[in-house]
Parts: structure tokens; sequence; C-alpha cells
């Protein structure tokens, strides 16, 4: 079908309309611009530009519209947990810490590390956290046994569903997708930053919670920023899914849950050790 130059224009406006949709949704936050006649200081009147940010004039300095944000105290040295973070290892004892059941947990306190031990199975905080920040510290075995995933293998699960892989990939080659710092099954990291066996590595976690509405549909994915060893790997990354094994070539789907669960740790069978664990709660 041959189009007029009219029906041509309207096609083409829709198609710009329908990308803008797709690509930038710039609706929010308001901002509003206008100016304002005012005298200089050399007492000449002149246009002030003037702007607002959902309804907040930029750089406000009325407490009782913009709060001062909250003072903290930061680690006396980097990694240190700051103080407003919620200590979840103390390197003393498992207090908080359960095993996956809710029972008395299995794993270990040995020369300040946390560690599991033969059939311990996973370990879980206590306490539940929904969007946070997280710091964690782990070793892999100095004594290298096994290759891919058979070495030095565990997980940090963020409300026991979302997956950071632990794994031992100095000179280890495994699938891309579970290699240390990967997004288990769903998202690869960007490089491979792993130290060598034995030594301490660190992973800086910011992660922001799904969303699902009430007939449990994800309405907002979960994102992750990681850093591991002060190397930025994942750039938050939206999670398109589950992170749980559901075959070798399959991950398990959203599945609704609540706002905050708890932080698990993975028994696979090596003896990965853990410590410095802490977290801040942040908003959605």
């Amino acid at each position: 079908m041959k189009l007029n130059s009219t029906s041509a224009l309207l096609c083409a406006a829709l198609l710009a309309v329908f990308a803008f949709d797709v690509y930038a949704d710039f609706d929010k936050p308001v901002i509003k611009e206008w100016t304002v006649r005012e005298k200089n200081d050399k007492g000449e009147e002149e246009d002030v530009p003037y702007m607002s940010i959902d309804g907040i004039l930029v750089h406000e300095t009325d407490p009782a519209i913009v709060p001062q944000p909250p003072v903290i105290t930061p680690g006396a040295e980097p990694g240190a947990p700051p103080s407003d973070a919620v200590v979840l290892f103390n390197g003393k004892d498992t207090e908080g810490w359960l095993a996956e059941d809710g029972s008395a947990t299995k794993w270990v306190v040995k020369d300040g590390t946390l560690q599991p031990v033969k059939d311990s199975g996973m370990i879980k905080t206590e306490r539940e956290f929904g969007s946070c920040q997280m710091h964690i510290e782990w070793a892999a075995p100095a004594n290298v046994e096994g290759e891919g995933q058979g070495r030095g293998n565990s997980g940090v699960f963020l409300m026991g569903k979302y997956e950071v892989q632990v794994l031992d990939c100095f000179n280890n080659t495994t699938y891309p997708d579970g290699q240390a710092g990967a997004l288990y099954g769903r998202a690869i990291p960007q490089v491979n930053a792993c130290r060598k066996p034995g030594e301490w590595q660190t992973y800086d976690i910011v992660f922001h919670r799904p969303v699902f509405d009430d007939k449990g549909a994800v309405v907002k994915r979960a994102t992750f920023t990681v850093f591991h060893n002060g190397v930025l790997i994942q750039d938050h990354v939206e999670l398109s899914g589950g992170t749980l094994w559901k075959s070798k070539h399959a991950m398990t789907d959203y599945e609704a849950h609540g706002d905050k669960g708890p932080i698990m740790l993975q028994d696979h069978g090596n003896p990965v050790r853990f410590r410095n664990i802490w977290v801040r709660e942040i908003r959605d």
C-alpha cells in the first residue's frame, strides 16, 4: 500500500513516540524551570533562572523542607562497618545465624572466621533484610582441590534467593555465568578479579529488592551492583529472574515473596571461610 505524505508523517511520529516510550522515561522526577526578576549585586535588575525538582527548589536551605542527611561515622579503615551498619558476624560465635530449617547451625567459628563443616548445610541470618548494602569477605581453600564448580564453591544469597556466586576462579575455568561474582545463571561479571587461593577477597554489594503486585507478578526487578576486590563487576544489573538451580541449563523464575528475607551462605562441600560481614539497609 502506498502512503501519502500526511500518512507517512503520522506513522513516523507514532514510531518516534513509541521509541521514546521504550527507551526513555523522563517524566520523573518532575522538573520545572522559570525566571524571577531580581536585582544583582550592582543593583541592576536581571532575569534569574530558578528550578525545582519534585516541587523542591534547587539548593533549598530550609531544613523543614529538606532535612539534612543523617550523620554517620565511617569505618575506621576500608571495609570496616560504618556506625549505621548491622554487623552479622562478630568473629567470635554464630549468634544471629541459623540452619536453613531454623534449627541451630552446624557452621563453626575458627580463627575468627565463619566456615561450614561436612554436611552442615546452608546458614542464614535470623534477621531479615530487603534492599541493602552488604560487605563480606571470603577465602577459598589454600590447598587447591578440584576444578570448575568443584573448587572453592559457595554463594551469598540476598533475601535467601538471589545469589552472588563465590568460587575460586584463579586459573580455574568454568561457565561464565557461574564464576566468581556472577549472578548465578543470570549475569556474567564484567571481569575476573579473583585473588590466589587462600587469599582474602571482598564483595561489596548494593542490592535493590524486586517488587510484586497483589497477583504475584513482578513489577520491578531486583538490581545488583557488585565490587569484587574493589573492582566493579556488576553495574546496576537488572536481574531477569531467579538464580536457583532448575536444571543444568535452566534457572528458576521470579516467585512472589515478602519485602524482606534472610541473607544466606552456601555449604557446597568446600571449606570456604567468611569474615567481616555487615549490612546497611537502604531505600528501595
